[in-house]
């Protein structure tokens, strides 16, 4: 038994936790890095414990640190929530040593699934169907580059360790294959500490189902139905729902049979996912098992009605899996469908590069569905960290309900601070290759990688002529416009600009425009009067003068253009400057050094995501002014150049 439980963890998983220990009565604990003092996790738990600084390396995957936190606060159970050390052996077992009780699975079946590749081997053993791959431990360039004749392209290389995405990269021509080995190898190295790799054969037009398992301690093990996650960018899910569009009862029952006989294969307990990936012809085969709570989990919540949070505690205090289900697998059921999109800190429109700053403004209590999160008005979406911020999770009677639920409840809670891709989720959930369920996993990055024949979708939307008029009537006033006009001036010209500065477009309104009246209801909320037609919207104005509107799922950043000449923004081709603020992966070139345009300089990662940057100019490099695992902040300097005359 236990009564206070430490969440080893950090944002919107960590308030999910902290909610249904409340409700079981469990006391909590919280623990954060400086970045997170004053974070919503934080607030929500009965104690918190400072942990360290803002990289999770030096706070949230410091083992020793989050032990001494559960003894001072005198904790004796540890959630891991998901990420970070959620899925580390080590961790498990060295709770159990220190006499916590570790909430997932024995340390056994961690390292057992932890290893993609033997976790593999093990389920071929166990009749589970896996995808032709190399699973071996030789792991020279030569060896890997002559398994990958073997299979032949297209194909995937893997970490062997981890997960979300990182140190994955799709191989279509084998001539990338030597680059693809490299950054796979560092981006794991630096994600789980194992450069270690493995390759898979790439299942075309594939799709990701998902199972998820329980097991408890007493030799039971269900499945509670499968979750598609095959909207993807990057690898990394973007759209999640349950049941999947093309899941049949009895493809459900071969799939929820490999899962449950995957998790008995290693002696599995409490919460676990088995992946897999669906052909065309929809055969599954076994990719991976996340030991830990998945982040789409709240989708299977909704139709089955089953909180899995409690499921977890219950089992890791004992309990039987009857006492939950009393028949097992008969006493679970389905109902409607459930659909839960991704809010990420990315521009969708920039190859989702990812954004941090300043949250203005965030009310998601004004939704009619599910919000998971950890934001709040007044915080900062920092590089340290994941890109994704909240969840949006629609249930509804079928699939079509839960898609225009959804769409409302995008368009109803915008984010005001840094760029996301609310409008690109809304859009998404409603594209004829979602609404058919003909996407696949490589199907948006295949679009990313089309810019010839840009996919709509991925097209940045401008401004409505709507949004220009209102714009014109919020920052022509006295008390907003930038410039200081007196009220007594009835009517001038405004010059708007529209955009984050690389993408602006330009207007010239005859100001106050005429037709439109503004009435603030409630904080961001305004109903706006535009030629006889009212609507209500949501919009934040800076005390700078900038605005914010959100309209149709979108937020459109407005302000006054200045009179005064603007410094020149053009890029300077003698700087490599960091896009966002993160941590240095690789330096790919050093002093005295003779760079072509194009050629790689530098790697910056940040919020799960490496960023080249690339010569725009022919020259030598003057100066180097980073090393690996170095941290800069955004528009720091990293690499000059003498620009060839």
């Amino acid at each position: 038994m236990f009564r206070k439980i430490l969440v080893a963890n950090r944002a919107e998983i960590a308030c999910r936790v902290l909610r249904t220990a409340h409700r079981l009565g469990y006391r909590t604990v919280a623990v954060f890095s400086d970045a997170d003092a004053d974070a919503p996790h934080v607030a929500m738990a009965d104690e918190a414990v400072r942990i360290g600084a803002p990289p999770a390396a030096e706070s949230y995957l410091k083992i020793a640190a989050l032990l001494d936190a559960a003894h001072r606060a005198g904790a004796d159970a540890v959630h891991p929530g998901y990420g970070f050390l959620s899925e580390r052996a080590d961790f498990a077992r060295a709770c159990a040593e220190t006499g916590l009780v570790f909430i997932g699975p024995p340390p056994e079946a961690i390292a057992a699934m932890g290893d993609k590749a033997a976790a593999k081997r093990r389920m071929r053993g166990a009749g589970v169907p896996c995808a032709p791959g190399y699973l071996g431990d030789q792991q020279s360039d030569e060896h890997l580059s002559a398994e990958a004749r073997r299979l032949g392209a297209p194909l995937l290389v893997k970490a062997v360790a981890g997960g979300g995405g990182r140190g994955m990269r799709l191989v279509r021509d084998l001539a990338a294959l030597p680059e693809a080995l490299a950054g796979a190898r560092r981006e794991a190295q630096s994600a789980f500490g194992s450069g270690t790799l493995m390759l898979e054969r790439l299942i075309e037009g594939g799709r990701h189902i998902e199972i998820q398992v329980f097991a408890d301690a007493h030799g039971n093990a269900v499945h509670l139905g499968e979750r598609d996650c095959t909207a993807q960018r990057r690898r990394q899910k973007v759209i999640e729902e349950a049941p999947s569009p093309v899941v049949s009862p009895a493809m459900r029952e071969a799939m929820g049979r490999d899962a449950v006989a995957a998790a008995l294969a290693v002696g599995y307990r409490g919460a676990g996912t088995v992946e897999f990936i669906v052909d065309a012809e929809l055969k599954h085969y076994f990719l991976e098992m996340n030991t830990r709570l998945q982040v789409e989990h709240p989708v299977t919540e909704c139709i089955t009605g089953f909180d899995l949070v409690e499921w977890q505690l219950r089992i890791a205090s004992g309990e039987p899996l009857t006492n939950l289900v009393p028949r097992l697998q008969d006493d679970i059921r389905f109902a409607g469908h459930a659909i839960e999109a991704r809010l990420y800190a990315e521009d969708p429109y920039d190859g989702w590069k990812p954004q941090t700053g300043r949250i203005d403004g965030w009310a998601p209590e004004a939704g009619e569905v599910r919000i998971d999160h950890g934001i709040v008005t007044g915080g900062e979406v920092t590089p340290y960290y994941d890109a994704m911020v909240a969840k949006f999770i629609a249930h509804g009677r079928d699939r079509a309900d839960a898609v225009r639920r959804l769409t409302r409840a995008l368009e109803e809670v915008p984010l005001f601070g840094p760029a996301n891709n609310g409008r690109f989720l809304r859009d998404l959930v409603n594209h004829p290759q979602f609404t058919s369920a003909s996407m696949t996993t490589t199907l948006l990055d295949e679009w990313l990688e089309a810019p010839e024949a840009r996919e709509p979708l991925l097209v940045r939307p401008e401004p409505p002529e709507e949004a220009w008029r209102i714009a014109a009537a919020l920052l022509a006033g006295p008390d907003h416009g930038s410039h200081g006009r007196p009220a007594s001036v009835a009517q001038f010209s405004l010059t708007l600009l529209a955009g984050d500065g690389a993408h602006e477009t330009k207007r010239t309104l005859r100001a106050p425009p005429e037709g439109v009246q503004i009435d603030v209801l409630e904080g961001t909320t305004l109903r706006c009067t535009v030629d006889g037609m009212r609507r209500r919207l949501r919009a934040h104005v800076s005390t700078g003068g900038g605005l914010q509107l959100a309209i149709d799922g979108a937020v459109f950043r407005f302000r006054e253009a200045s009179p005064y000449p603007a410094a020149d923004a053009a890029v300077d081709p003698r700087r490599a400057r960091a896009p966002v603020a993160g941590v240095v992966a690789h330096v790919s070139v050093a002093v005295g050094q003779a760079v072509q345009a194009g050629q790689p300089l530098v790697c910056v990662e940040a919020m799960k995501m490496e960023m080249w940057l690339n010569a725009t100019a022919a020259g030598t490099v003057k100066a180097v002014h980073v090393a690996p695992k170095a941290s800069v902040a955004a528009g720091a300097v990293l690499v000059e150049l003498e620009i060839a005359q």
